[in-house]
């Protein structure tokens, strides 16, 4: 499995609308066979920042994603709201058997 954690900071003026954007391509991408989790996250002493915790199930899952609709509405969407640009960083998750006893 692999999960991307995708920072974000939006224009405080765009907090809500931000929020309410994201929370339909997070629901909406929970549907897809690919993904195991997609989490939305604010920033407790910053509500300007947020972070997508996004965890694929296969290599190919990331590129379906981005094909979605809904992730294509979201990135138009939520583009001019962005302070700027945002930044994501791919981890892979270790199986218990790979890491030993």
């Amino acid at each position: 499995m692999m999960t991307v954690v995708v920072q974000i900071q939006v224009k405080p003026e765009c907090i809500e609308a931000f929020r309410e954007a994201t929370l339909v391509n997070v629901r909406h991408s929970r549907q897809e066979p690919g993904i195991g989790r997609f989490d939305l996250l604010q920033q407790a002493d910053d509500p300007c920042r947020f972070l997508l915790i996004e965890g694929y199930r296969t290599a190919d899952a990331p590129a379906a994603h981005k094909e979605t609709a809904h992730y294509q509405v979201w990135r138009e969407t939520v583009a001019p709201m962005m302070a700027s640009p945002r930044t994501s960083l791919k981890f892979h998750a270790f199986e218990p058997a790979e890491v030993g006893s």
